[in-house]
């Protein structure tokens, strides 16, 4: 619950990647804690909004999930313009997706939010014995552009809400200087932590 008087920031996010690597799967596991094994492919983009309370602020995320193909990639910065966080997925078990987050990544550097936060995401940890991408390279890529890194499963729910709470605390850090893609409203009423919904 927030603190009364506590920041309220509301930031967009938007996660990109190669279709397949498990966007909608994250986004799923985080606002409703769910996990379909066959996730239909999102079409142009689908839009979601979680709560989550922290010390300093509450986070409103409007989370922008956007859709994988390719034919779909024209439409991918009417999503990522003006966003506070960006979420770069990748696959461990698919080099060809960690070489298409890295383009993704040079993509936003150039036409992103210059403050942008950003997490390169390695996703499906639990195919570890498929695994193709070492975790040294996607913390190496990501040390390199000015990214965190984590590895998530949304199978098995591994490190989402590190996820999420980690891109929080960096807004609710950086908020003071108004960044692009947050709002600062001095709300005072109390919000509640949502982790999953009911039905």
């Amino acid at each position: 619950m927030a603190k009364p008087g506590n920041k309220i920031i509301q930031a967009k996010l938007v996660l990109v990647g190669d279709m397949g690597t498990g966007k909608t799967s994250l986004v799923l596991r985080f606002v409703k804690g769910q996990f379909f094994d066959h996730q239909e492919p999102t079409i142009g983009a689908a839009f979601f909004t979680q709560i989550l309370s922290l010390t300093e602020a509450t986070v409103k995320f409007d989370i922008w999930d956007t859709a994988g193909q390719e034919r779909y990639h024209s439409l991918a910065p009417m999503y990522y313009r003006g966003a506070a966080a960006a979420v770069v997925v990748y696959d461990i078990s698919s080099t060809d997706t960690f070489t298409r987050a890295k383009k993704w990544v040079q993509e936003l550097q150039r036409q992103g939010n210059s403050n942008l936060v950003m997490a390169l995401v390695a996703n499906k940890s639990d195919l570890e014995p498929k695994r193709e991408v070492e975790t040294e390279e996607g913390e190496q890529y990501a040390q390199e552009n000015g990214m965190f890194f984590i590895e998530t499963s949304a199978k098995t729910a591994e490190n989402i809400n590190e996820l999420f709470y980690e891109i929080a605390k960096r807004l609710a850090r950086a908020s003071p200087l108004k960044r692009t893609g947050i709002n600062l409203n001095n709300e005072t009423q109390s919000r509640r932590k949502l982790f999953c919904c009911s039905s």
